[in-house]
């Protein structure tokens, strides 16, 4: 925990108490105010990132199998904790903020943050995003997968796979140089070309021994000045949210997590941790 007298974790050089800890500033995972990337990471902190996200990908690995009709969503949670914990790691959802949960698992109309459910279980035809992130050693591992159950329709099929190709057109703006508004401005109208919306009140983020660090990573057009150059070191995600219908979402009164399109139609996410 950090304490108010304390360094700010955004890198400010200020106080806590002085910067995110004042009343009335954003907390860590504000994606409303990009702030500058701040220093390069150092060797330990490369490192530190590569084997978090390793792993990661080994527990994607080793659920993707198990995402299938008849499988419950806390079933899928069950297998993601018993992996992470066999393995001396810790699963980062785990008590976030209050979160219930240790993976996320998204299902057809909800875009992100669905909590696993013993009553949720996957049918024939559906579309399931599951989102993992483990903490290594200190470090924040992050990434997820939209996965087809079955038999989708066309219409299902089109939208997954246009959102792969979507973070891979992220993913190949990625340049030292280039201001973090090339990813969005390279996703952004390929997605409408497509004829879908890129969820704007949700974004990636800068990532490494916090969970959403002091930048956002928009997947939409944004003004250049707005937010950080790539420096060589830097870790952040890219997690383009694409909705079938209009990118305007909501967050589920009862629980405080669950986010889904407001027109009810489908949406579809894949993310990775970039160095």
């Amino acid at each position: 925990m950090i304490g108010r007298n304390d360094a700010c974790w955004c890198g400010s050089g200020r106080k806590f108490k002085k910067c995110h800890g004042a009343p009335g500033a954003p907390g860590e995972d504000s994606a409303i105010t990009p702030k500058p990337a701040g220093p390069l990471p150092n060797p330990d902190h490369v490192e530190g990132m590569r084997r978090a996200g390793r792993f990661n990908g080994e527990l994607m690995d080793y659920i993707r199998p198990f995402v299938v009709p008849g499988v419950s969503s806390a079933q899928l949670d069950d297998l993601v904790r018993e992996y992470t914990l066999a393995h001396g790691h810790t699963p980062a959802c785990l008590g976030y903020r209050g979160y219930p949960k240790c993976c996320c698992v998204s299902v057809d109309e909800v875009v992100c943050h669905g909590i696993p459910s013993p009553l949720q279980v996957l049918r024939e035809g559906q579309i399931v995003n599951v989102d993992l992130t483990t903490i290594v050693n200190g470090y924040y591992g992050d990434s997820s997968e939209t996965f087809l159950l079955g038999e989708v329709s066309p219409a299902a099929r089109r939208l997954v796979e246009t959102t792969a190709e979507a973070l891979l057109l992220g993913i190949g703006a990625v340049r030292p140089g280039r201001r973090i508004s090339a990813i969005g401005a390279a996703i952004g109208p390929f997605v409408r070309s497509r004829g879908y919306s890129v969820v704007r009140e949700l974004t990636g983020h800068a990532i490494g021994r916090v969970f959403h660090g002091s930048f956002a990573v928009p997947h939409y057009e944004e003004p250049d000045g707005s937010n950080p150059v790539m420096k060589p070191g830097l870790t952040f995600t890219i997690e383009p949210m694409v909705n079938q219908g209009d990118w305007p979402v909501s967050i589920d009164s009862q629980d405080g997590w669950t986010v889904r399109t407001r027109d009810g139609r489908l949406s579809a996410q894949f993310e990775h941790t970039l160095l």
